[in-house]
């Protein structure tokens, strides 16, 4: 053991023998430790890289999680959503979709996610919403907002506060149909006014394609005039009514169960386009993280091969030194 450390201790001095200044290289020697980090430096650096790619490693894995987590929501909702274009279709050819209406009390009702991590579908509808706000505000005008989802309620709320009329959160907590959400359109129904309201939602195409969709609901009374004046719903008078109900309380109770199916499918629609965006965003990430994980391992057998070389040039020196 005594010429074990003997030799270990003519290693470390040898260089300083043969040094031909002996006494900076004491001194170099004797240095505080904040001022030798060659070989401390290069064992950090290759933790780091591994704590890295642990890390990159298990956001991969979520990210893969998630992305199954949404293939399975969204089979299960797309089949809902498109058997629900049939409940409004009907509407539309009977009462019509008229977006350029010139009203004074204008609903803007925004439908948006509770949750991120789903591409932009959630910024699209709220810009949409903002430049109805912009094009139906006047000095005879009234424009407000009714938001569907945490996100549009987190983007509208910065800078639209006072014009916001009603709020509604956490949609998707249950399961959705169409009883729940004639619940919603009738709240807002009861609590808000409006000559005409304009649904902001997002209509699925396919799991990396969505269209931005207005869908505009007149109240009766609007629907009445423009019957009066003509144009796309000027043939309700051509219907015959039954059942001793006057033309005004038809046109109120079409009115709120177009609204109800209207907003029903808009939801859908727009949770099949959360799932979809959300899956295309899982998938990109996943990819990433692969590409990072690639250079990383790049990096850290690098960093560790340079360590291994220095180290053995060090040993050689040291013996090279000793036989010399």
């Amino acid at each position: 053991m005594a010429m074990a450390a003997l030799r270990r201790e003519g290693r470390r001095f040898a260089p300083l023998v043969s040094s031909p200044n002996p006494i900076n290289a004491i001194r170099s020697t004797l240095a505080p430790a904040e001022e030798q980090v060659g070989l401390g430096v290069r064992s950090i650096s290759t933790q780091i890289v591994r704590n890295r790619m642990k890390s990159v490693r298990n956001i991969q894995k979520i990210t893969k999680a998630m992305k199954m987590v949404a293939a399975s929501k969204l089979r299960a909702i797309q089949v809902r959503a498109e058997n629900s274009r049939g409940l409004w279709q009907p509407f539309t050819a009977l009462l019509g979709d008229t977006p350029s209406v010139n009203v004074k009390k204008n609903v803007i009702v925004t439908i948006s996610s509770d949750k991120g991590l789903c591409g932009g579908i959630n910024s699209t509808s709220v810009k949409i919403s903002r430049a109805l706000y912009r094009i139906n505000s006047g000095p005879d005008t009234e424009c407000k907002y009714v938001i569907l989802g945490e996100k549009g309620k987190a983007q509208l709320i910065r800078d639209s506060k006072k014009d916001i009329e009603l709020i509604m959160t956490e949609l998707q907590k249950n399961f959705l149909n169409y009883t729940q959400v004639s619940v919603l359109a009738d709240d807002i129904l009861k609590n808000v006014e409006f000559d005409a309201l304009r649904i902001v939602f997002n209509k699925f195409q396919s799991v990396v394609s969505f269209l931005p969709t207005t869908a505009t609901v007149l109240s009766p009374e609007i629907v009445e005039r423009e019957s009066e004046a003509g144009g796309k719903i000027g043939s309700l008078d051509s219907y015959e009514i039954e059942g001793g109900e006057t033309k005004s309380e038809v046109l109120q109770n079409l009115a709120e169960f177009q609204f109800s199916c209207v907003m029903f499918n808009a939801v859908l629609e727009n949770a099949c386009s959360e799932q979809g965006a959300r899956m295309s965003a899982m998938d990109s990430s996943s990819r990433n993280a692969g590409d990072m994980l690639d250079r990383l391992t790049l990096t850290y057998n690098r960093t560790r091969q340079a360590s291994i070389t220095t180290e053995l040039i060090e040993i050689i020196s040291g013996a090279s030194a000793l036989e010399g």
